[in-house]
């Protein structure tokens, strides 16, 4: 299996969870993701350009697949409304087998994990 096709995470945040869903929905429709996560509400505090903020967003949780990453990160920057949107690639150490496969087979991959 090459390193593009092994499943990866990428989470990401959002002003709302409609944002949050509509992005979501695009990706998977896309086969750019097997599937996201799209969590409750929480409070970020954060400061952006010289002042501290504290505002409600939701995260994701984004799995795909290590060739898809910056494909996924483009797409998402594209369609977010922040202009520097938080999105942090993960890679896994393992998991379910199975789930790891249906996850590369979600997304296109030409192989997927072996036994």
């Amino acid at each position: 299996m090459s390193d593009s096709d092994t499943a990866i995470l990428i989470y990401g945040t959002f002003p709302d969870r409609d944002t949050a869903m509509n992005i979501a929905g695009e990706l998977v429709d896309g086969k750019m993701a097997a599937c996201v996560n799209v969590l409750g509400e929480m409070t970020s505090i954060y400061n952006w350009q010289g002042e501290r903020h504290a505002d409600r967003e939701v995260a994701a949780i984004i799995k795909t697949r290590a060739g898809l990453a910056e494909t996924v990160v483009e797409r998402v920057r594209a369609l977010h409304p922040y202009d520097n949107p938080a999105l942090v690639v993960l890679p896994l150490a393992g998991g379910s087998r199975e789930f790891l496969t249906w996850v590369l087979s979600e997304t296109g991959a030409q192989t997927v994990a072996a036994d």
